[in-house]
């Protein structure tokens, strides 16, 4: 008997492509109408050829088999619209193809355009990521390395808690030191907006930095601002309570957006997810001084996770007096509760165990690919192996690891030479 194969669409291609990121898109039907509109077809089977790290005009060539001129016209396209990102690298450009988030889906709503529906776009979206939610459940609730942290409110910081946060912990240094800044449209209340829903938070004030910034701001997906400008948007966040929600890297950090409660993914599935830790949080925790405490609510009102209650005061002279207590086990320690408390009584104290956070883009992506099983994606890729250098740089953070995470990561790509490796980087570690 004969076996036919049912050959896949361009989309589904895609979408296999986009599965090897540590963070995927599971498929499904709404997955592949939000594709349609962004992708032709064309470029869907295009881009599902494209490798998993940087690449040049003559890589591209040649996963595509198509002269370079062409192909530079493409990738160039495509970079317009936000589907790559492309960069320029000791004087030659490079492009990538960044996962749908933070990435493409987010850039796709960044600005006001004619080229797309954006209210379908935005309606699948919603239909995709909150309504389906399997996508925003791998997304945020797989792992213990997550795609962002939270950045403590600064204007909340007592001098001697100033003294315990780093300058990757501060939203304002990673704006004074980035090479390049852009801002854009908030994707996650644009969306809301066309779904009748939106807040009255800021919409202009979605930040990108460095290599992230230069390519949007190239494709007018983002405005170029200088770090003063940023600076003011961050203060005008915070005056809104918003909750900033950046790469989870110590080093050039790609972006961070200023998120509310009720509009925003992240802080959706932190409060959906909130015990298997969806957001990396501060180093800090509110702590509530009772006895001043009035139990007016105001912290509780603009929680955005719901880590904030209110609680009887088991007050003998005031039987209905109440007093805010924290739920520490999904508290994202974002200081917000401090501005609004009228009687100064919450304050910060700092977690017993400090927050690990990944030390760039490489570090962290190598961890999700060994906590979500996919690393052999990174250190080969479908379409090209890697170069000497990019597999020297996933390799030397391997090497990095704890112990147990190195033993995952010999186990998901089966490797003598990987396991060689790390045999003898830890014998020599120990001498």
């Amino acid at each position: 008997m004969a076996h036919h194969t049912v050959k896949k669409s361009a989309y589904e291609n895609l979408t296999d492509r986009l599965n090897r990121f540590p963070q995927g898109a599971p498929p499904s039907e709404t997955l592949y109408k939000i594709l349609k509109i962004l992708f032709s077809e064309k470029e869907a089977g295009l881009a599902a050829l494209l490798p998993i790290k940087p690449f040049s005009v003559k890589t591209a060539s040649e996963c595509w088999k198509m002269d370079e001129k062409e192909t530079r016209k493409i990738l160039d396209e495509l970079a317009g619209r936000a589907i790559l990102l492309d960069m320029e690298v000791k004087g030659e450009m490079r492009y990538v193809l960044p996962p749908p988030m933070a990435g493409f889906f987010e850039f796709s709503m960044m600005r006001i355009r004619g080229d797309v529906d954006q209210k379908l776009l935005a309606e699948l979206f919603y239909q995709y990521l909150n309504v389906e939610e399997d996508f925003i459940r791998d997304l945020f609730a797989n792992g213990e390395t997550q795609l962002g942290r939270v950045f403590i409110n600064e204007g909340t910081l007592s001098s001697e808690n100033a003294l315990h946060v780093l300058d990757y912990e501060r939203a304002s240094e990673v704006i004074k030191t980035a090479s390049a800044i852009g801002v854009g449209t908030c994707y996650c209340r644009h969306k809301m907006e066309h779904a009748g829903t939106r807040c009255d938070a800021p919409m202009d004030i979605c930040m990108t930095f460095n290599t992230t910034a230069s390519s949007l701001i190239r494709s007018g997906h983002a405005r170029g601002i200088d770090a003063s400008e940023c600076l003011d948007l961050l203060d005008l966040a915070q005056e809104h309570n918003l909750v900033q929600f950046g790469e989870n890297v110590q080093n050039n950090v790609n972006f961070i957006c200023n998120c509310c409660s009720c509009c925003c993914e992240a802080l959706v599935a932190a409060r959906k997810y909130g015990m298997m830790h969806p957001v990396h949080t501060t180093n800090f925790l509110p702590a509530v001084d009772t006895s001043s405490c009035t139990g007016c609510g105001k912290c509780v009102n603009v929680c955005p996770v719901e880590a904030m209650g209110l609680v009887s005061s088991c007050d003998p002279l005031n039987k209905n007096r109440k007093k805010a207590k924290v739920d520490e086990s999904i508290c994202l320690g974002c200081g917000v509760c401090l501005k609004v408390c009228p009687s100064n009584s919450i304050s910060l104290k700092s977690r017993e165990k400090r927050v690990i956070t990944p030390i760039d883009s490489t570090h962290k992506a190598v961890l999700m690919a060994i906590e979500r099983g996919k690393l052999q994606n990174l250190i080969f890729d479908n379409q090209l192996l890697f170069s000497h250098r990019a597999m020297a740089s996933v390799l030397g953070v391997i090497l990095r690891l704890p112990s147990v995470k190195q033993l995952l990561a010999g186990e998901q790509i089966k490797s003598r030479y990987l396991e060689k490796m790390i045999e003898n980087y830890n014998r020599k570690s120990k001498q």
